[in-house]
């Protein structure tokens, strides 16, 4: 199979309203240019030096997507072109977002990561901090960012159950959320769940994002750092 192949595959299969990101980490300029050539113009990445070498030498109208673990230092970087980041998960990286976002005159879209696997490894919100954060008086300075929804990511297993319920309990957060703070607010919109391996389920349990790689490229590309 093609990456064109496998890119109208997944698509075909999407529900109405649920976006692909095509996670390019990773690959060449020429892989990504065959997605872009049947038609995807989201992509993702997780290392910053890598997002900006791409965006630097690919079209301009990809919205690029940051997916990966984000440091504070690192934002200046793509603030001033990236269209949505995944991964907030806490009010230091939010509000230097915001500030970079506010020096070129921006407004990012930002999604809240929450920590919904059994795995520790992963980074995330539990939802009492984010309430927490919403409530707090810091976030009425915050102009420059706007909150578009949540992430998560279910734990790598074959445990088809569990990875359901991790799901539930990520669209359940949404709901709740968007009850107690964001209720008439249509930016509040996105629940981004998904990979290669179980974007299905994700699908089934309310996702409006999901972010494939492997599925549309192949297996990952090792590259230097």
């Amino acid at each position: 199979m093609t990456i064109e192949n496998n890119l109208n595959k997944i698509c075909a299969s999407l529900s109405d309203g649920v976006k692909l990101v095509a996670v390019s980490k990773t690959k060449s300029n020429e892989e990504i240019m065959k997605a872009y050539g049947a038609g995807q113009r989201i992509f993702g990445e997780n290392k910053v030096q890598e997002l900006v070498r791409k965006r630097e030498t690919l079209p301009k109208d990809i919205d690029w997507h940051f997916i990966g673990h984000l440091q504070s230092n690192k934002v200046r970087l793509i603030a001033p072109f990236v269209a949505m980041i995944h991964s907030v998960d806490s009010l230091k990286i939010l509000k230097t977002i915001n500030d970079e976002a506010r020096h070129f005159g921006r407004v990012i879209p930002c999604l809240l990561q929450f920590h919904i696997a059994s795995e520790e490894s992963k980074f995330g919100f539990s939802y009492e901090e984010v309430v927490q954060l919403l409530s707090a008086v810091e976030m009425l300075h915050l102009e420059n960012v706007t909150i578009s929804g949540v992430m998560g990511m279910a734990t790598f297993t074959d445990d088809v159950e569990l990875i359901k319920k991790e799901f539930l309990t990520l669209h359940e957060i949404f709901q709740n959320l968007k009850a107690v703070f964001f209720q008439g607010n249509d930016n509040f919109r996105e629940i981004s769940m998904g990979m290669s391996s179980d974007y299905l389920y994700a699908i089934e349990s309310g996702s409006t994002m999901i972010r494939i790689g492997s599925t549309i490229f192949g297996e990952r590309n090792c590259v230097a750092n």
